[in-house]
């Protein structure tokens, strides 16, 4: 194939996908704005509207777009523009997670542009801190007012869609991804007696809400963890050796305020440099600019990716979210073989399967085609 019959083909694939996708489309379908990109721009074209799901399928069918946007906000004229001409009526909270924008250590090997079945792995549990930590205890949303999605790719988008941030604006927003990413966050405001000579240092309870008892819960389960785990606080050796041996005791005065159940030299520049690490790592790594931009436009639920030709499955809850697989469950073509001229440094692990590394022609199932040749990485063949 030329890389025009690779793109009809991809665009085939799609035209007949989204032909079968009776009710895609968010809630409020009609005050939301769409936006269709094509092989070169995510969003090539915006301020596109829809009456219902089936005038929205249709226009897919027909003009298959590699990406599919929507809007987070509502609208009472969706298609209108300027911006200011929409009549804006609200907008959810939306986060956006993605592997690329996480230090991890799969990354120093394969780079930030290949994915790996790691990537998938921490992303999923930063989607669950997210969540668990973070939305729930300490803002009270409640899970019913919360739906998770696959981007379709490397991440995850959560939605929150209470009454209460409806009306927030980008200012209100942003205040809530500064706390959750730790920005602003003061030793002092939980530990009012650091620095002070003479004074036992006081300080969160594991019991306590909002940073103070993350920081304690955090510290608490790295001490638990054993010396290796202290020594990546940037522990010395005999202390953490010594705070491992005394750990019970250290516990006890944990839960109950008490920081100074046993002596550490310099404990004020100690416990500053031990709590900073501790924020880094329970802090959440979300695109802010998604979050405080309410005429941001985000991937349809239930559309293809292209760059991956995976659906953005919508998953659902944090309980489906443990469940989900992406390289298995976000599958929209199988059945048929495909043959390929690939050059991947990697193993592709996707339907339980391991797919290369490859250098050459070879015959793979449709979708490690589409993926590796979305992604730059192979040729299309054409069928087996």
């Amino acid at each position: 194939m030329a890389d025009e019959d690779g793109i009809r083909f991809v665009k085939r694939l799609l035209a007949d996908y989204y032909r079968k996708q009776v009710g895609i489309g968010p809630e409020r379908l009609d005050q939301r704005e769409f936006g269709v990109g094509d092989f070169e721009r995510k969003i090539a074209f915006r301020h596109l509207a829809f009456r219902s799901s089936d005038e929205l399928r249709r226009y897919l069918a027909a003009e298959a777009p590699p990406y599919v946007s929507y809007s987070c906000s509502y609208y009472k004229d969706p298609a209108g523009r300027p911006m200011e001409r929409k009549g804006w009526l609200g907008t959810e909270l939306v986060f956006d997670l993605d592997a690329t924008d996480m230090e991890l250590g799969c990354q120093k090997l394969h780079g930030r542009s290949w994915v790996c079945a790691n990537c998938l792995e921490e992303v999923k549990a930063e989607t669950v801190k997210l969540v668990e930590n973070f939305l729930v205890p300490d803002f009270g949303f409640s899970g019913r007012d919360m739906m998770i999605n696959f981007s379709g790719n490397r991440g995850y988008h959560v939605h929150v869609n209470d009454k209460s941030v409806l009306a927030l604006d980008s200012a209100a927003r942003k205040e809530i991804t500064d706390y959750i990413s730790g920005r602003g966050v003061e030793m002092g405001e939980f530990f009012p007696t650091l620095g002070m000579r003479g004074k036992m240092l006081r300080g969160p309870r594991h019991a306590d809400r909002g940073w103070g008892g993350k920081m304690a819960r955090q510290f608490l389960a790295d001490m638990n963890n054993g010396i290796g785990a202290l020594m990546a606080l940037g522990i010395d050796k005999p202390t953490a050796r010594m705070i491992y041996r005394k750990r019970a005791l250290i516990e006890l005065g944990i839960n109950n305020g008490n920081w100074d159940m046993v002596y550490i030299k310099d404990k004020a520049e100690f416990w500053k440099r031990i709590l900073e690490n501790q924020r880094v790592k329970q802090s959440d790594r979300i695109d802010k600019n998604v979050t405080t931009d309410i005429s941001h436009l985000i991937r349809l639920p239930n559309s293809i990716h292209g760059s991956t030709g995976l659906v953005a499955k919508a998953v659902g809850s944090v309980a489906d979210l443990a469940r989900f697989d992406p390289m298995r469950d976000a599958i929209a073509f199988k059945g048929e073989e495909m043959r390929i001229k690939a050059d991947t440094g990697f193993p592709l692990l996707m339907n339980g399967r391991s797919f290369g590394p490859y250098g050459g022609e070879i015959k793979v199932p449709v979708y490690v085609a589409l993926y590796l040749y979305l992604k730059g990485h192979a040729r299309l063949l054409g069928l087996a």
